[in-house]
């Protein structure tokens, strides 16, 4: 389980819907390289409407139900890792947006297990029951 707390960098890659490596979503091939290379996590975001260097407007409006929506493909680890991951972008991204910003991680409960429910905070109210009145 790779431990994740405090100072981090946030690496957003924006891509096109359509975009593609080898006939797979680019997003997806982000995300497998994220992963080969053990970074903490990845995730993919899917945008309703944007543009960019195009300046083409893309959106899910009903007629534009086949437009390429923006993709955004979020990952965070610590700033060596995450810089380490760079050049594993390089030959993916080269019409597309990758930004780094410094970022907190105050939470991250790796490891895919199940974890014990939080304690309600000292005062609040227990659950309603779940019992129809009389």
């Amino acid at each position: 389980m790779t431990r994740l707390e405090g100072p981090a960098l946030r690496l957003t890659v924006l891509v096109g819907e359509r975009d593609t490596w080898h006939h797979r979503p680019l997003y997806t091939e982000i995300v497998h390289r994220a992963h080969e290379a053990g970074l903490a996590g990845a995730s993919v975001f899917r945008g309703i409407e944007g543009f960019g260097a195009s300046s083409l407007v893309h959106t899910t409006r009903l007629l534009s139900l086949g437009d390429d929506l923006p993709v955004a493909v979020l990952i965070v680890d610590t700033e060596e890792r995450v810089r380490a991951f760079l050049p594993r972008l390089e030959e993916l991204v080269s019409d597309d947006l990758v930004i780094l910003e410094a970022c907190e991680v105050v939470h991250y409960a790796g490891g895919g297990g199940a974890t014990e429910p939080h304690e309600p905070p000292t005062g609040s109210h227990p659950p309603a029951s779940q019992e129809p009145p009389e």
